[in-house]
């Protein structure tokens, strides 16, 4: 099928309190062409929805799709071949929940994305980064206090979430050889975390002039930075340094926000990780020194939702879920919806997460010109966010690029 007709839809993107009233949505060759009424459009096939909600195929900005156990250091030891298959599953998994688009954080390599393209796999639209960039002793360094080893074995590990650099030198070679095998960012990890052994919280890892050498990489190559902090000083550093996009912030103070709302660049908050991981880390792989880290961020995270939407920064929706807890990559839905307004939300898994990715009029929206990625939901989620989650229970059809990847009977 090559072009659809879809009538008396109603849309819910995130930019306005209620749906549009009944439109039609024509779709050709794996794009938007027309919205609006009573379209005379030539289509292959014609679906009428009487009334029902559709919404942009939903964006997922933090993921790690290698991340089978949340033990990463034992992930990294897994063979590549098992690894790509088991993130096949885990991709298909997004797909059904409605996340057609999904940027990956540490890990995923091209060989995973090119799979997805020449649809080898059925799963969400991947955007990497390939493997984050961190230091001796920062995060994704898993060795612990007790190991030396040699490290040079990351970078070919698909397992690995990240590879360890040293030094201008090695970084600017580390940030040019990532994009090189088709990075569309570069990640850093510019403070410590929760999942490695041997990084506090508010550790300053990279020197400035490390920082700058990877900003100085990305931009020259027409792309940007994005950093794994938590810690304010942490966080006021990397924007020195000319970061753009922060992930988590669990710990930012509040003149960092407003700085943040005034220069424009975005967060990445991931809240449902800690709230799973501190009911359930343990049982899933995670060590007893990365659990004991995490109330420490859990709920300073869910303050700065609320002093960050206030201020008007641009937040992206993002997971950041390890092994079995993939499933609860939804969740972040309604904990969001404890703080925020169903709206915003919902904003920022389409709108706004096209922001973050730099692909706005692409993806997030349904516009002539857009991937025709598209989500019908039985019922309305601006008055109950929990129609996002049950692993797509709720979903009746989802469209990624004009394919029905999931249609129920009625349809």
């Amino acid at each position: 099928m090559t072009s659809l007709l879809i009538r008396n839809a109603r849309i819910v993107d995130g930019t306005a309190p209620e749906p549009t009233d009944p439109v039609d949505i024509a779709i050709e060759n794996g794009r938007f062409t027309e919205v609006g009424k009573g379209l005379s459009f030539d289509a292959d096939a014609v679906q009428d929805l009487n009334g029902a909600i559709v919404m942009p195929g939903l964006i997922d900005c933090h993921v790690h799709v290698i991340a089978t156990t949340a033990n990463l250091g034992q992930n990294a030891e897994l063979p590549n071949s098992w690894v790509a298959l088991r993130s096949a599953q885990i991709m298909r998994e997004m797909l059904m929940r409605g996340f057609t688009t999904v940027r990956d954080l540490g890990g995923a390599d091209r060989g995973l994305q090119k799979a997805v393209e020449d649809g080898l796999i059925e799963a969400p639209r991947l955007v990497i980064c390939g493997k984050a960039l961190s230091q001796t002793g920062g995060h994704t360094d898993y060795r612990g206090p007790y190991h030396n080893r040699d490290v040079s074995y990351y970078p070919d590990r698909l397992g690995a979430l990240g590879r360890v650099c040293d030094g201008v030198p090695e970084v600017r070679r580390a940030a040019r050889e990532e994009v090189k095998n088709g990075a569309q960012f570069i990640k850093i990890m510019a403070d410590g975390g929760v999942s490695s052994p041997s990084d506090p919280v508010g550790y300053l890892v990279f020197s400035v002039e490390e920082l700058k050498a990877a900003v100085e990489v990305a931009k020259g190559f027409g792309t940007y930075v994005s950093a794994h902090l938590y810690d304010d000083a942490a966080i006021v550093r990397a924007l020195d340094c000319g970061i753009d996009c922060i992930e988590h912030g669990n710990l930012m103070g509040d003149a960092t926000i407003a700085r943040i709302a005034r220069e424009g660049q975005v967060v990445v908050p991931t809240n449902i990780t800690y709230d799973y991981l501190a009911r359930a880390g343990a049982q899933f792989g995670l060590p007893p020194e990365s659990v004991a880290k995490i109330d420490g961020v859990r709920e300073a995270g869910l303050e700065r939702l609320v002093k960050l939407h206030a201020a008007g920064v641009t937040m992206g929706y993002g997971s950041d879920l390890l092994g079995g807890m993939h499933s609860e990559q939804s969740g972040e839905f309604p904990l969001r919806g404890r703080y925020l307004p169903a709206q915003a939300v919902i904003r920022s898994a389409t709108v706004d997460a096209a922001r973050v990715l730099r692909m706005e009029g692409q993806i997030g929206v349904i516009a002539p010109g857009a991937h025709a990625d598209l989500i019908v939901v039985d019922g309305n989620p601006l008055e109950d966010l929990a129609l996002l989650t049950r692993q797509g229970a709720h979903l009746s059809l989802i469209l990624q690029g004009g394919v029905a990847r999931k249609k129920a009977s009625a349809l």
